[in-house]
């Protein structure tokens, strides 16, 4: 039977998965995600998602694999996952009062056959006080996150608002994916693995 395979080890992504009721098997990629300099934000993630899904596909060529990648951007300016407390605080300062762009590349492989989309949501934060920011670095939320906040964690207070897809900014546009799960003829059912 064909399977549906997440080609990440994000929590983040598999719970977005179980939340919708798809039955589906983890596969980590350990394929390399540096991100090209002359490409764009969406270019970027098409690309790091398409990577993704071809390293899992070329061991279950006979399955759907999803590849997907998120980033976080001031204009062209991709801001990565903070390696530091200082770059975290220099992340969410220029984020403070202004709209950035999170895009979210994903691609679905079967075999020879990808077929990626990108979603773009823009997201606008409130004026941050210094000690927001502190209190939020000193928590360690922002070290596995692009641009240095989860807007599923307590990074949730930062937002003003939001334009575009909510699932996308937390790594996974779980609404879209799954049309285009049914476009590319996936056997699945919505809620098989529900109760």
């Amino acid at each position: 039977m064909t399977k549906l395979i997440l080609a990440s080890g994000s929590p983040r992504r598999k719970e977005l998965l179980e939340q919708i009721g798809l039955s589906f098997t983890v596969v980590v990629s350990h394929a390399d995600e540096t991100i090209p300099l002359e490409l764009s934000p969406a270019e970027a993630v098409s690309h790091l998602a398409s990577v993704k899904a071809a390293a899992v596909a070329r061991d279950y060529p006979a399955d759907f694999v999803i590849g997907a990648d998120t980033v976080v951007a001031l204009g062209e300016q991709i801001l990565g996952k903070p390696s530091d407390q200082q770059e975290a605080k220099s992340m969410l300062q220029r984020l403070s009062g202004r709209t950035h762009a999170v895009y979210t590349g994903v691609a679905i492989r079967r075999g020879e056959k990808e077929h990626t989309f990108v979603e773009k949501t823009n997201v606008t934060f409130w004026e941050l006080l210094e000690e927001e920011i502190d209190r939020y670095v000193d928590s360690g939320e922002p070290f596995d996150k692009a641009g240095a906040y989860g807007i599923q964690g307590a990074g949730a207070v930062f937002v003003k608002h939001l334009e575009g897809d909510y699932f996308s900014v937390v790594g996974l546009p779980v609404s879209s994916l799954y049309r285009h799960l049914k476009q590319l003829g996936w056997p699945g059912a919505i809620f098989s693995s529900l109760s």
